[in-house]
This record gives C-alpha cells, structure tokens and sequence, in this order.
C-alpha cells in the first residue's frame, strides 16, 4: 500500500516562547536556547535553570538579536535553536505500519482533522485545544495549509510536544483510509444537517473543520460520514476555525469523560 506520507527529516527550527521552549526541553534535541540580556522573571529563570539541569547550552545576548532570531518580537525573553518537530504517519497514528498485513485496532481514537487552515495562529490554537480535550491525532494537508513551524509552536504554547501530526499530499484519501479503520469521521460547516449536539463522539472519531474563508472543500465533505453544524443565534455567519474546534472537541470530551474527571485548574 502507498504510504499517505513521510515523517519528515530532523532539521535545525528555532522555537520561541516560554512555554514552547519549557515543553521541549526533554522532547527534542536543543542545540542551545538564547536569553535575552538584561530581562529576568521568574518563569525565565525556571527556564534556565531547566536548561541547565539537562546539560543544554544557555547564551545571553540583546533582546535585538532574539527579535531577528525569532522574526517576531512576542518571544518572551527565550528562544531555542533544536530539532524540528518531524510529522507522523497517519500509519503509525491508526496504529498499523503500512504493509496492510498488521492492522491494530484504533482503539478510542479521537483525531483532529483540518482542511487547509492557513493561519499559524489558528493552526496552533487548534494544537492546543485539541491536546487539552485529549484528542489522540491531528491531520493536516501538505499544499495550501500551515505546517508546524515557530509561529504555530509559539501559538500552541508547548502543546505540539504532547500530540502527533500527520501531513498528508491527499486530504480525501487519509480520510477513507481513517473510515476504513472504523474511525467515524465528522465534518462540521454552517450547513450541516445536523447539530454537533447531535453526534455521537463516544465512537472512534475524526472532527473534520474547514480553513478560512472556504470551509470545507467538496471532496473533503462527501467523503465525510455526518456533516454537523454549530448552531448561531447572532448576526454572524460563521465562527473561526479554532473556536469552532473547541467548542466541538469540549462536547467530545464531555461525552468520552465522566463528568468532574478532568484536570482541575489548580492541579495544572
């Protein structure tokens, strides 16, 4: 069988952010992680001393330095040159290797699928809620979609660490072949005819959500089982792509989860 995807090789990425940097020390290779001279906090010099209780290099240098470094100015202090984060298979997400001869079961599988999301900030944000509902997976395309770079690390604040991505050249096809794993797979689009209250998220599931602007492409919609909707009641004609996924991935976990057996606020 033809493989969906590759993992993609191990690179140089610079991450940014004191959440992303915390998560992946430990995660991913760090070559060093750069501070900015002159600017301390508390959680930076938790940071730091992390850092340096697992041997990796810390510099100093001027806050100028870590803006053109990170491209952006809301790097809170830190930046860390390391691996890049490599995608998974959608093989080894629907836990077999591709061979068609070792198929396991997907289990509760509870998978994220997004339709050609643009925005980093969107695509992170999704990252996010996603890991916090206790999805299991995400799909993304390769072509005219963001891919996981600082930006959506700096969005996801250290969430990418703990979820896999698969990027896939054909969003229909991983679809069938996530169907073909008794995966239900769920699109949602202000059109749907059913309400997302509607579904039953307690199955093995893929929530499929469109990018800005186009939602979800035909394909992408017919090779879905149930198209839902979230009903509106104001003068507005749709909801962004990361409140969307939240509000569908909290009804999800509410089924999935007894209720008062999440983690706490205070217990975080």
């Amino acid at each position: 069988m033809r493989r969906l995807n590759d993992k993609s090789p191990l690179s140089a990425e610079t991450l940014y952010g004191i959440n992303a940097v915390e998560a992946a020390l430990g995660r991913r290779p760090i070559d060093y992680v750069l501070a900015a001279e002159g600017h301390r906090s508390p959680r930076l010099e938790a940071v730091i001393a992390a850092c340096r209780a697992r041997g990796v290099p810390v510099r100093f240098a001027p806050k100028q330095a870590l803006d053109r470094m990170a491209g952006s100015v809301q790097h809170q202090n830190v930046v860390a040159i390391c691996a890049a984060k490599g995608y998974a298979t959608l093989e080894a997400m629907l836990g077999y290797s591709g061979n068609g001869e070792d198929r396991a079961a997907a289990g509760n599988a509870l998978f994220v699928v997004l339709d050609g999301v643009e925005d980093p900030a969107n695509l992170g944000a999704v990252a996010r809620t996603a890991v916090a509902a206790g999805a299991t997976g995400m799909v993304i395309p390769e072509r005219r979609a963001a891919g996981l770079s600082a930006s959506v690390a700096r969005a996801a604040a250290g969430a990418l660490e703990h979820i896999s991505v698969a990027r896939v050249t054909n969003l229909t096809r991983a679809l069938i072949e996530i169907k073909n794993q008794q995966i239900w797979t769920y699109g949602f689009e202000a059109q749907g005819e059913k309400s997302y209250l509607d579904l039953d998220y307690s199955l093995p599931c893929a929530l499929v959500f469109g990018g800005e602007g186009r939602g979800l492409h035909r394909l992408v919609r017919e090779a879905c089982d149930q198209v839902g909707r979230i009903p509106l009641y104001g003068p507005v004609e749709s909801l962004n792509v990361s409140v969307a996924a939240a509000i569908v991935l909290y009804e999800a976990a509410r089924q999935r989860r007894p209720a008062g057996k999440g983690r706490d606020e205070h217990e975080r």
